[in-house]
Protein backbone atom coordinates (compact mmCIF):
# COMPACT_ATOMS: atom_id res chain seq x y z
CA UNK A 1 0.00 0.00 0.00
CA UNK A 2 1.24 3.78 -0.32
CA UNK A 3 1.21 6.42 2.16
CA UNK A 4 -1.88 8.58 1.07
CA UNK A 5 -1.97 9.40 5.03
CA UNK A 6 1.66 11.49 4.50
CA UNK A 7 0.09 13.53 1.51
CA UNK A 8 -2.50 15.10 2.62
CA UNK A 9 -4.41 17.58 5.26
CA UNK A 10 -7.95 17.93 6.19
CA UNK A 11 -9.73 21.25 6.73
CA UNK A 12 -13.81 21.98 7.71
CA UNK A 13 -16.20 24.27 5.44
CA UNK A 14 -19.19 23.36 7.06
CA UNK A 15 -19.00 21.63 11.14
CA UNK A 16 -20.87 18.53 11.60
CA UNK A 17 -24.10 20.80 11.93
CA UNK A 18 -27.50 20.10 12.23
CA UNK A 19 -29.18 23.45 9.39
CA UNK A 20 -32.05 24.64 8.81
CA UNK A 21 -30.93 28.24 7.87
CA UNK A 22 -27.83 29.72 6.02
CA UNK A 23 -24.23 28.79 7.62
CA UNK A 24 -21.73 31.54 8.38
CA UNK A 25 -19.11 30.16 5.71
CA UNK A 26 -15.61 29.13 7.10
CA UNK A 27 -12.61 29.74 5.37
CA UNK A 28 -10.31 26.67 4.57
CA UNK A 29 -6.51 27.87 2.90
CA UNK A 30 -5.17 25.82 0.58
CA UNK A 31 -1.86 27.41 0.58
CA UNK A 32 0.98 24.79 0.43
CA UNK A 33 -1.05 22.40 -1.69
CA UNK A 34 -1.84 21.41 -5.10
CA UNK A 35 -4.78 20.16 -5.60
CA UNK A 36 -8.36 19.76 -3.35
CA UNK A 37 -11.06 17.68 -3.05
CA UNK A 38 -14.30 18.71 -1.49
CA UNK A 39 -16.79 16.00 0.42
CA UNK A 40 -20.39 16.74 1.20
CA UNK A 41 -22.07 15.12 3.67
CA UNK A 42 -25.38 15.47 3.86
CA UNK A 43 -27.93 13.71 6.19
CA UNK A 44 -31.54 12.57 5.81
CA UNK A 45 -33.90 15.71 4.95
CA UNK A 46 -35.61 17.88 7.59
CA UNK A 47 -38.47 18.75 5.70
CA UNK A 48 -40.31 17.37 2.07
CA UNK A 49 -37.33 19.57 -0.28
CA UNK A 50 -38.60 21.20 -3.85
CA UNK A 51 -37.61 23.58 -6.33
CA UNK A 52 -38.45 26.32 -3.56
CA UNK A 53 -38.24 24.55 -0.29
CA UNK A 54 -34.45 23.57 -1.04
CA UNK A 55 -30.37 23.68 0.17
CA UNK A 56 -27.72 25.23 -2.59
CA UNK A 57 -24.32 24.42 -1.83
CA UNK A 58 -22.62 27.51 -3.20
CA UNK A 59 -18.38 27.22 -3.83
CA UNK A 60 -16.49 30.46 -3.71
CA UNK A 61 -13.20 31.16 -4.22
CA UNK A 62 -10.51 34.02 -3.52
CA UNK A 63 -6.90 35.45 -3.72
CA UNK A 64 -6.74 37.15 -0.66
CA UNK A 65 -9.71 36.39 1.57
CA UNK A 66 -11.36 39.08 1.16
CA UNK A 67 -13.12 39.60 -2.48
CA UNK A 68 -15.00 35.91 -3.25
CA UNK A 69 -15.97 34.93 -6.51
CA UNK A 70 -18.04 31.91 -7.25
CA UNK A 71 -16.29 28.96 -8.45
CA UNK A 72 -17.37 28.41 -12.46
CA UNK A 73 -17.27 24.60 -14.48
CA UNK A 74 -13.42 25.49 -15.47
CA UNK A 75 -12.84 25.91 -11.75
CA UNK A 76 -14.65 22.09 -11.28
CA UNK A 77 -14.07 18.54 -11.86
CA UNK A 78 -17.03 15.74 -11.19
CA UNK A 79 -19.74 18.60 -11.47
CA UNK A 80 -21.11 20.81 -14.48
CA UNK A 81 -23.36 23.33 -15.51
CA UNK A 82 -22.50 25.60 -12.41
CA UNK A 83 -24.35 28.94 -12.29
CA UNK A 84 -23.57 31.53 -9.52
CA UNK A 85 -21.19 28.96 -8.09
CA UNK A 86 -24.00 25.98 -6.86
CA UNK A 87 -21.99 23.12 -7.00
CA UNK A 88 -25.37 20.80 -5.87
CA UNK A 89 -28.60 21.69 -4.74
CA UNK A 90 -30.75 19.36 -3.03
CA UNK A 91 -34.53 19.75 -4.45
CA UNK A 92 -36.33 16.12 -3.83
CA UNK A 93 -36.21 13.86 -1.35
CA UNK A 94 -33.44 13.16 0.58
CA UNK A 95 -34.38 10.29 2.33
CA UNK A 96 -31.10 8.86 2.78
CA UNK A 97 -27.63 9.89 4.35
CA UNK A 98 -25.38 10.50 1.48
CA UNK A 99 -21.86 11.63 0.59
CA UNK A 100 -20.60 13.93 -2.58
CA UNK A 101 -17.29 14.97 -4.30
CA UNK A 102 -16.26 17.32 -6.15
CA UNK A 103 -12.58 18.01 -7.11
CA UNK A 104 -11.15 22.02 -7.38
CA UNK A 105 -9.22 22.55 -10.09
CA UNK A 106 -9.00 26.58 -9.69
CA UNK A 107 -5.91 28.68 -8.82
CA UNK A 108 -7.35 30.61 -6.32
CA UNK A 109 -5.85 30.26 -2.19
CA UNK A 110 -9.01 30.58 -0.55
CA UNK A 111 -12.53 28.71 -0.34
CA UNK A 112 -15.77 29.31 1.15
CA UNK A 113 -18.55 27.09 1.44
CA UNK A 114 -22.22 28.35 1.79
CA UNK A 115 -25.24 26.14 2.87
CA UNK A 116 -28.16 28.72 1.17
CA UNK A 117 -31.15 27.91 2.24
CA UNK A 118 -34.22 28.47 0.05
CA UNK A 119 -37.85 28.29 1.64
CA UNK A 120 -39.40 27.14 4.78
CA UNK A 121 -37.10 24.99 6.46
CA UNK A 122 -38.68 23.82 10.25
CA UNK A 123 -36.41 20.91 11.15
CA UNK A 124 -32.64 20.89 9.99
CA UNK A 125 -30.53 18.92 7.98
CA UNK A 126 -27.25 17.41 9.30
CA UNK A 127 -24.52 18.71 7.05
CA UNK A 128 -20.89 18.28 7.15
CA UNK A 129 -17.92 19.38 4.36
CA UNK A 130 -14.53 18.69 4.38
CA UNK A 131 -11.84 19.90 1.55
CA UNK A 132 -9.14 17.12 1.68
CA UNK A 133 -5.74 19.06 0.30
CA UNK A 134 -3.75 16.94 -1.34
CA UNK A 135 -0.20 17.14 -3.16
CA UNK A 136 1.45 19.20 -0.28
CA UNK A 137 4.87 21.39 -1.46
CA UNK A 138 6.34 19.69 1.71
CA UNK A 139 5.71 16.02 3.57
CA UNK A 140 5.09 14.52 5.57
CA UNK A 141 1.63 16.07 6.37
CA UNK A 142 0.82 16.11 10.25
Amino acid sequence: MKDMHSNIALASLIGNEMLDADNVPDTVDLSGFKSAEIILAIGVGGIMFSGSNKIEFVLTHSNDDVTYEPVADIDMLGVSGIADGIIMAVTEEHAAPANYRFGYKGNRRYLQLLADFSGTHGAGTPIAALVVKGNPRAVPQG
